[in-house]
Protein backbone atom coordinates (compact mmCIF):
# COMPACT_ATOMS: atom_id res chain seq x y z
CA UNK A 1 0.00 0.00 0.00
CA UNK A 2 2.82 2.38 0.85
CA UNK A 3 4.53 1.58 -2.45
CA UNK A 4 1.39 2.41 -4.43
CA UNK A 5 0.90 5.67 -2.56
CA UNK A 6 4.57 6.55 -3.07
CA UNK A 7 4.25 6.05 -6.81
CA UNK A 8 1.08 8.17 -6.93
CA UNK A 9 2.87 10.77 -4.78
CA UNK A 10 5.78 10.99 -7.23
CA UNK A 11 3.43 11.27 -10.22
CA UNK A 12 1.44 14.00 -8.45
CA UNK A 13 4.67 15.88 -7.70
CA UNK A 14 5.79 15.79 -11.34
CA UNK A 15 2.30 16.76 -12.53
CA UNK A 16 2.16 19.63 -10.02
CA UNK A 17 5.50 20.97 -11.22
CA UNK A 18 4.34 20.77 -14.85
CA UNK A 19 1.05 22.57 -14.14
CA UNK A 20 2.81 25.34 -12.24
CA UNK A 21 5.35 25.85 -15.01
CA UNK A 22 2.60 26.02 -17.67
CA UNK A 23 0.97 29.02 -16.00
CA UNK A 24 1.83 32.50 -17.16
CA UNK A 25 3.41 35.00 -14.79
CA UNK A 26 1.19 37.31 -12.76
CA UNK A 27 3.31 40.42 -13.28
CA UNK A 28 3.81 42.12 -16.59
CA UNK A 29 7.45 42.84 -15.86
CA UNK A 30 9.18 46.12 -16.62
CA UNK A 31 6.88 46.98 -19.53
CA UNK A 32 3.83 46.71 -17.26
CA UNK A 33 5.42 48.97 -14.67
CA UNK A 34 6.17 51.65 -17.26
CA UNK A 35 2.85 51.60 -19.10
CA UNK A 36 0.69 51.21 -16.01
CA UNK A 37 -0.16 47.54 -16.29
CA UNK A 38 -2.72 47.67 -19.08
CA UNK A 39 -5.55 46.26 -16.95
CA UNK A 40 -8.20 46.86 -19.62
CA UNK A 41 -6.89 44.47 -22.25
CA UNK A 42 -8.82 41.75 -24.03
CA UNK A 43 -7.04 39.00 -22.08
CA UNK A 44 -7.85 40.57 -18.72
CA UNK A 45 -11.55 40.80 -19.61
CA UNK A 46 -11.73 37.10 -20.49
CA UNK A 47 -9.55 35.90 -17.60
CA UNK A 48 -12.37 33.80 -16.13
CA UNK A 49 -12.58 31.56 -19.19
CA UNK A 50 -8.92 31.37 -20.11
CA UNK A 51 -6.45 28.52 -19.92
CA UNK A 52 -4.67 30.25 -17.03
CA UNK A 53 -7.85 30.13 -14.94
CA UNK A 54 -8.26 26.40 -15.60
CA UNK A 55 -4.60 25.78 -14.79
CA UNK A 56 -4.97 27.70 -11.54
CA UNK A 57 -7.93 25.52 -10.51
CA UNK A 58 -6.05 22.37 -11.51
CA UNK A 59 -3.06 23.51 -9.48
CA UNK A 60 -5.21 23.90 -6.37
CA UNK A 61 -6.73 20.44 -6.75
CA UNK A 62 -3.43 18.71 -7.44
CA UNK A 63 -1.77 20.51 -4.52
CA UNK A 64 -4.56 19.42 -2.16
CA UNK A 65 -4.29 15.85 -3.40
CA UNK A 66 -0.53 15.98 -2.97
CA UNK A 67 -0.95 17.15 0.63
CA UNK A 68 -3.48 14.42 1.42
CA UNK A 69 -1.27 11.72 -0.06
CA UNK A 70 1.68 13.07 1.93
CA UNK A 71 -0.34 12.86 5.15
CA UNK A 72 -1.51 9.32 4.33
CA UNK A 73 2.02 8.13 3.70
CA UNK A 74 3.21 9.68 6.96
CA UNK A 75 0.37 8.07 8.91
CA UNK A 76 1.28 4.64 7.54
CA UNK A 77 4.85 4.79 8.83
Amino acid sequence: MVLALSIIHMLAAVFLIAVILLQSGKSAGLSGAISGGGGDTFMSKNKGRSLDKRLAKLTKWVACGFAVITLLINLMY
